[in-house]
């Protein structure tokens, strides 16, 4: 039998009592490893979290918090060529999308190191100016921040087990809130690792981090009224969250991602073989392909007006035939495989739901794979999806394909592509493309309502643009409606969902000793 991975819960490494859960590599079949919490004690394990994990950190300020996030990044920095080796044999994914999630959470803790360090040796935050309560200036109102005195759950997807984990942990940290992950079982063994290479090294106090492999029962009902949770994944789970007595009647804060039908958007204009027409294209593939398309940030519907609708269809579908599809450690491999078989079946079946309402447009799925069986490995071509009328295609705006899957829809005018973007009922970014800076602004704010991002992207800064899917931690992440109404990074703006909020109504002697 593989090896079973330890769980760290209550500052030790425990495994499970049953047999576990194997890990496979979704591109050769083997079994890698094995996941189990059965038998946890997990209330046990959340009130070692809250009493001794926030109590150390709440007794660090936030330049000293900062630190420990600079130390993290360390001990990640260095063990950083085997967590690529468990990402490519448990994510089945190629280098350059490897480095999109275990770098990506790298760079991100290193910023939320240097933000922290800036705060200084403060214990709570100063939120506003002080108000007058009354005519004379001898009463006033203070708000602050103070950090809640709970934990923070987070139960993180399958397709970003490095980066789905630390740009969570990072703020909640610097807020001093510990951590308790549950990733998603396909993928837990990078998020396990790192998490045990952090704990081995000894830089976090005991509690503040921990880790639970295997199945999420009993994770919520382990919550307490200040404590916090955080989910990334389907709508359907999202909506069990929402309804468990934890958040309905505790009042447990959460923060929602769920799924997200994106959009990119050519504003009226660009004709064909023009230099907007082009980046629209070149990012449309990048975004059909990079991890396999398991991005929730990946671009899904592509509007374009309907004059350009053929030559963009033409477009990238040349582009798409030069991607190579196999085994990621074939360094001619472009595409790896997607985390599962049980998630390429449910690619096959998203594209069924599809296909009464869309024709094929570019088939990717007949490509010969690169040093890959196609009976065993959980890989597919991109597949690019059309429907000349967009209004009747109702699906496209429903159904997200979780994979390499993109679907053109033609708009009459602007006011109709922008309808269209809407169509997602939320999302958490869509792109535009243009040369008119004006034209661009004005559509900008026209979609900003039901978007978390909109990235802009002009000729201007073609090479200096991060790309539609990526999430920077300058940036908020998170979307309205049907992306789940969440918030996540947006800079310091992430230690908001950690702390709590209060008014102190005193002299300003008192407020002068509060020390923000």
């Amino acid at each position: 039998m593989t090896e079973l991975l330890p769980n760290h819960v209550a500052g030790r490494w425990q495994g499970g009592s049953g047999a576990g859960t194997p890990l496979f590599d979704p591109v050769l079949g083997t079994e890698l490893v094995r996941v189990d919490a059965t038998g946890l004690d997990l209330p046990a394990a959340f009130a070692f979290a809250r009493e001794q994990g926030g109590h150390a950190l709440r007794a660090l300020s936030y330049r000293q918090r900062a630190g420990l996030l600079g130390a993290i990044v360390k001990v990640l920095q260095a063990n950083r060529d085997a967590y690529y080796e468990i990402a490519t044999a448990n994510s089945g994914t190629v280098k350059n999308d490897s480095a999109v999630d275990i770098d990506g959470a790298i760079f991100t803790l290193g910023q939320y190191a240097k933000w922290g360090d800036a705060l200084g040796d403060v214990r709570a935050l100063r939120d506003g100016d002080a108000a007058r309560l009354g005519k004379e200036p001898v009463f006033q109102s203070q708000h602050l921040q103070v950090p809640t005195q709970g934990v923070a759950l987070f139960i993180n997807a399958f397709n970003f087990p490095s980066w789905g984990l630390w740009e969570k942990a990072a703020p909640a940290l610097l807020s001093g809130v510990p951590v308790i992950v549950k990733p998603a079982t396909a993928t837990a063994w990078l998020t396990q690792r790192m998490v045990r290479d952090v704990v081995d090294a000894g830089v976090l106090p005991a509690g503040a981090l921990s880790v639970v492999c295997g199945s999420s029962a009993g994770l919520m009902d382990a919550l307490q009224p200040f404590d916090v949770v955080s989910f990334t994944g389907s709508a359907e789970t999202a909506a069990l969250i929402r309804s468990h007595p934890a958040v309905a009647e505790r009042s447990v804060r959460v923060n929602i991602e769920a799924d997200s039908l994106n959009s990119a958007l050519l504003l009226p204009g660009a004709a064909a073989g023009s230099e907007a027409f082009n980046l629209l294209v070149r990012e449309v593939v990048r975004e059909m392909t990079v991890k396999s398309g398991q991005k929730c940030t990946a671009i899904r519907r592509i509007l374009v007006p309907a004059e350009v609708y053929d030559a963009a269809a033409e477009a990238i579908g040349a582009k798409l035939m030069g991607v190579t599809v196999g085994n990621p450690r074939n360094e001619s491999v472009r595409m790896g495989s997607l985390v599962s078989r049980a998630q390429l079946n449910a690619v096959s079946e998203g594209l069924e739901a599809l296909s009464a309402q869309t024709t094929v447009l570019y088939d990717g799925r007949n490509t010969p794979l690169i040093d890959a069986e196609p009976a065993v490995a959980a890989c597919i071509g991109p597949v690019l999806l059309g429907a000349r009328d967009a209004d009747a295609a109702q699906r496209v705006h429903d159904v997200e394909v979780f994979g390499p899957v993109a679907t053109l829809l033609p708009y009459r005018d602007l006011a109709h592509g922008i309808a269209l973007a809407h169509r997602g009922q939320g999302s958490l970014v869509t792109s535009l493309y243009g040369s008119d800076d004006a034209a661009l602004a004005q559509a900008a704010l026209a979609v900003a309502s039901s978007h978390g991002r909109v990235h802009v992207i002009t000729p201007e800064v073609a090479q200096a643009h991060t790309g539609h899917g990526n999430v920077m931690p300058m940036s908020m992440h998170g979307g309205p409606g049907r992306a789940g109404g969440g918030s996540e990074l947006g800079g310091l703006r992430a230690l908001d969902f950690y702390h709590r909020r209060s008014a102190v109504q005193a002299s300003p002697g008192v407020l002068a000793h509060l020390g923000l």
